[in-house]
């Protein structure tokens, strides 16, 4: 049988905010227990987000899609803040606030592009 595949999930921004996604259940696991349901589950909303509003946007109009697009951004903006309570907190080196940011400055990247390609369609 065929695989069914949905249009957003060809989109490579999408496939990052998944690769994302995993990499702070990873790093989650590393926080104390006392933090799972307040900066665990924070960080995890948030990257699970990203991945959540690009699939939901995608399938409206252009103007939607930026719409969603946008909070994707604030999405990105919110895991900044967590990895960077993780590192103030010590539950996380620098060097893997450091990764996060990294793949999050792409997202924010791949995301902002995105939202110029539906304007310049029409």
């Amino acid at each position: 049988m065929e695989d069914v595949k949905f249009n957003f999930e060809d989109l490579i921004v999408y496939q990052k905010a998944l690769d994302f996604i995993d990499s702070v259940y990873d790093t989650c696991k590393k926080f104390p227990k006392t933090e799972t349901y307040n900066l665990s589950s924070q960080y995890i909303r948030a990257a699970t987000s990203i991945a959540l509003n690009i699939s939901e946007g995608s399938g409206n109009t252009d103007a939607q899609f930026n719409r969603y697009l946008q909070i994707t951004l604030g999405s990105i903006g919110e895991c900044i803040v967590c990895s960077t309570i993780a590192k103030r907190r010590n539950y996380i080196s620098s060097e893997s606030d450091q990764i996060a940011r990294i793949k999050l400055v792409e997202l924010s990247k791949m995301t902002t592009s995105l939202q110029k390609y539906p304007k310049s369609k029409t």
